[in-house]
Parts: structure tokens; sequence; C-alpha cells
């Protein structure tokens, strides 16, 4: 099979990864990673073996997928211009700073025939991919995203940067629709809202609370869901889940008529394993497991948060 011709577009803290694993990838080729800093772009390229450049058009007709790392804001419009040249992309998340930009996206890679994978990264984890078959109707969902303050990623609200992660997970554990969302937050530190708590009420009538932070004292990354008969308690950091289970034939213990045990995790890199999904879902031509349509049901869902918390603002302001 002919390989593939890559490129990552913004080769800053997290595209740089990207490059490396493109890089050592045996059905790619990258081609080129692209950053209007020159000197970083250089610097990279000559860290994977590859070649820089400052404008990603220069790439188009050269390249057949590429990973879109850049800004936020400016992902329409790199995304746009890709798909329009023939490119399949990994878009980064959030996918778009806006639904009708998503929707634009989406429109152009349908008439082009292209593929949109959106990069909710989390998705790939180890413990969430240990779930897949343990999870089933879920009435209660907690999820905690707490992290240190970093200038990094304060471009967007906390909303957008960590707790879209979470609820793209939950949309997926949960597979319906939402029926209200009631939401609250803050800015503390940056320009824009560092701590959010949103409480999702599903169709199904399961209940989900989210709560993300970037002015934590500490980092916590776990979620905490209940079914019918299991509860089941995941730590993304330390890759841990424990598992509280019916079993009737359990007659002692702390808890009779049920049975406690961890789940096993097979140890990967979220990453690698995001990117070579990527790969294979261009080879096959089949839709991604995380495609346009799902990251842009996910930035639905926290564009929605973000209003609500700027109109509660704006009402204490006026209190």
């Amino acid at each position: 099979m002919k390989k593939l011709r890559a490129a990552v577009i913004g080769v800053g803290y997290l595209g740089k990864f990207h490059a490396q694993k493109y890089a050592m990838l045996d059905n790619v080729e990258l081609i080129g990673v692209v950053d209007v800093n020159k000197e970083n772009a250089k610097k990279i390229a000559d860290e994977v073996g590859t070649e820089a450049f400052t404008d990603y058009k220069e790439l188009f007709g050269k390249i057949d997928i590429a990973s879109i790392v850049v800004p936020t804001p400016y992902h329409h419009e790199v995304g746009k211009d890709c798909l329009n040249n023939g490119v399949d992309i990994l878009l980064e998340k959030p996918m778009t700073t806006t639904i009708e930009e998503a929707n634009e996206l989406i429109e152009i890679a349908d008439k082009k025939g292209r593929l949109i994978q959106v990069g909710h990264l989390e998705r790939y984890n180890p413990a969430v991919v240990a779930l897949k078959d343990t999870i089933k109707e879920p009435m209660f969902i907690e999820s905690h995203r707490l992290s240190f303050y970093q200038e990094r990623g304060t471009d967007v609200s906390v909303v957008l940067d960590l707790m879209i992660h979470d609820i793209d997970i939950i949309l997926n554990f949960v597979k319906s629709d939402v029926k209200h969302i009631h939401a609250a937050g803050a800015p503390i530190i940056s320009g824009n809202v560092d701590i959010a708590n949103v409480r999702l009420e599903f169709e199904s009538g399961c209940i989900a609370n989210i709560t993300a932070s970037r002015i934590s004292s500490k980092v916590q990354r776990k979620i905490r869901l209940f079914q019918k008969d299991a509860y089941v308690s995941v730590d993304f950091a330390e890759k841990s889940i424990d598992i509280i289970q019916q079993d009737t034939s359990k007659t002692d213990g702390p808890l009779p008529g049920m049975i406690s045990k961890k789940l096993p995790i097979v140890e990967s890199d979220a990453l690698e394993e995001e990117i070579r999904a990527f790969v294979e879902s261009v080879n096959s031509k089949k839709t991604p497991a995380v495609s346009g349509e799902v990251g842009r049901d996910a930035l639905k869902i926290a564009l929605t948060v973000m209003d609500q918390i700027q109109n509660s603002t704006e009402n204490w302001g006026k209190a």
C-alpha cells in the first residue's frame, strides 16, 4: 500500500508530538511541518527528519493528510483550505469556535469526499478503551478534571480547553440526547473562564455532573459512573479502574451481593493510537469514531455551557 503523505500544521507544544508520531509510522511519510515561527519549524523538522515550512499552502498537492494543531481561532480557516485542496484532516479540539464554522467544514468534507477526525484524545486513553464493554446505560456520572494554572491553553475557556474532553467521553457513554443544561463558572486568573461546572440531563434519565478547573492546587482526572448493576470509578491519571458489581452469589463482606474488582488496562500511547486510527480511517475510507459530527456535538454543548456562564456573570454584574 502506498504511504500516505502527511504534514503537521502548527508545531508548538502539542503539534511537535503529532510530528513525532507520524515520523515513526511505517505507512506514512512526513513531508513537512509548518509553523509561523520559522526557527521553531526548523527545530522540529530537524528533530523528526523532515522539511520546515512557514506557509501550509505550499504543501498542497504534496500531501494527503494533515494534523491541524494551530490555535483554535484558526481551525476553520486552515481546515477549510486543506479540505478544499484534497487533504484529509485530523483537527485538534475544540473543532472550531462556532457551530456555523463546524457545519461548514462538515459540508465541505462531504462535498469534496474528504475526511475529518477531531482530536478528542481521551477517546484513546487506555482507561476509556478498557470500559468499552463495561459501561451500559449509565444513570449518574460525576467527572472532575482539575489542573494547575498554565498560560498555554488560556486563549479559550476551561470549558473548551479541558471540560470538552469529558463532555465527549460522556456523550459516547450515554448515547442519548441532552434535555437540559445547567452551568456555572467564572474567570479567576485569565480573561476567560478558568473554573466551570455543568449538570447535563439526558433524555434517557441519566444525569452527568462535570467540573473542570485550571486553577487547582492539585491535578485530578477522575470519572465515576453508576448504572443498574455496577459502580465504576476511573482515575485517568493513575490509569486505574475500580468496579463494584452486582453478584448475588456473594453473601459476606462489607457489601453483600456485590463484588469488587479492578479492570485490567492495556498500556498504550493515546496520541499514537489516535493518529493510527486517523491513518486507518483514511486508508479504509471509513468514518472515524470521532468524526466531524461527533466533534460538533461536543462543541455545541460546550458553547451552550459558555453562554450560560456568560449570561450568569453579566446578571451578577447588574445585581
